[in-house]
């Protein structure tokens, strides 16, 4: 989601991605392509778009990818304990990062990057993954989910700050109306209170809004995969260490459940599910695209029921109308 500093002063134009609200970005990126270059890349983006249904639909397939991602995760702690749970997965998902940039052949990202990917690594590799798995120790899935309901409002505020963007009166307005949906059903089902769980997810909201930012303005630069690619490459020596003493120090179990969710979190979650989320975020726009994601809590809880076996209170289909209503406000905003 947005633009670096150069060596050479910069200007300020505006650009208007596709389907998105308008968004200053710097005339000076740093990274020059030749204009044949340039040209044969948005061709290229326009057809995959056009073929898996735009922007909209790739930004939505990685909703659906993260909507698993409590699931998975409450089922990978059958078998690990959270910090052994997070850092394996950040292991296994950088060693598939890693293989699809060796077998691209692709080059390492310039200079002017690297700044931008530690900050997808710390929040989407690291501070979310660690921060909700912790909260999932204490907290339901269907309670986590619809806490985190709140990122969409979280992502398009930092977008905003961060890019320069100016979305619409109405846009904000769907926008607040869709996460207070989300809060108020969060705190009807919490009996009025916070716990320490909640405090762990509004943690995870904050650093991941960051990370996507970071990441939507890098994917429009560099291709999506790349981005959450070196991003999880960046934080291996980190995972390896905390894979050796969260394995050391936290009894493992194996089952089935626990390694299938192992299994999707790494390869769903942390990596296919952001490869298409920041590509459909570079499409659309972070504002318009972080909106989709009131969606996930609701997926999720259909997950909580089917895969978990949790039970929901009759406030959930109200909270599930209300959320898509907002949604639709939002992409026509």
């Amino acid at each position: 989601m947005t633009a670096q500093n150069s060596a050479t002063g910069s200007t300020t134009i505006a650009v208007t991605p596709r389907g998105g609200a308008r968004t200053a970005l710097p005339a000076d990126t740093g990274t020059a392509l030749p204009a044949d270059a340039g040209a044969a890349r948005s061709a290229g983006r326009g057809r995959i778009g056009s073929a898996l249904g735009g922007g909209t639909a790739l930004a939505f397939a990685g909703v659906v990818a993260f909507s698993l991602t409590f699931p998975s995760t409450a089922w990978g702690l059958h078998s690990f304990g959270p910090w052994s749970f997070v850092a394996v997965r950040s292991v296994l998902a950088a060693l598939i990062a890693g293989a699809f940039l060796l077998a691209g052949r692709v080059a390492l990202p310039a200079r002017e990057h690297w700044a931008g990917l530690a900050v997808v690594a710390l929040g989407v590799v690291v501070g979310f993954p660690l921060l909700t798995t912790l909260a999932l120790t204490t907290s339901t899935t269907s309670h986590a989910a619809v806490v985190v309901g709140l990122l969409p409002l979280t992502t398009a505020a930092v977008s905003a700050l961060r890019t320069g963007a100016r979305p619409s009166r109405r846009f904000w307005c769907a926008a607040v109306a869709g996460a207070a949906v989300v809060l108020g059903f969060t705190l009807a089902q919490s009996g009025g209170a916070l716990s320490l769980g909640d405090l762990y997810l509004f943690g995870a909201l904050l650093v991941c809004a960051a990370g996507y930012t970071e990441g939507g303005r890098l994917a429009r630069t560099l291709p999506g995969w790349q981005v959450i690619g070196w991003a999880l490459v960046l934080c291996l020596p980190l995972s390896l260490a905390g894979s050796a003493v969260g394995l050391a120090y936290e009894p493992v179990h194996l089952t089935g459940q626990g390694v299938a969710g192992l299994v999707w979190a790494a390869a769903g979650s942390s990596f296919l599910g952001l490869y298409v989320w920041y590509r459909g975020m570079a499409e659309i726009g972070a504002p318009r695209a972080s909106q989709l994601q009131l969606a996930q809590p609701l997926l999720t809880l259909v997950w909580s029921v089917g895969l978990l076996g949790e039970h929901l209170t009759p406030a959930a289909p109200l909270a599930a109308c209300g959320v898509l209503i907002c949604i639709a406000v939002t992409q026509r905003a």
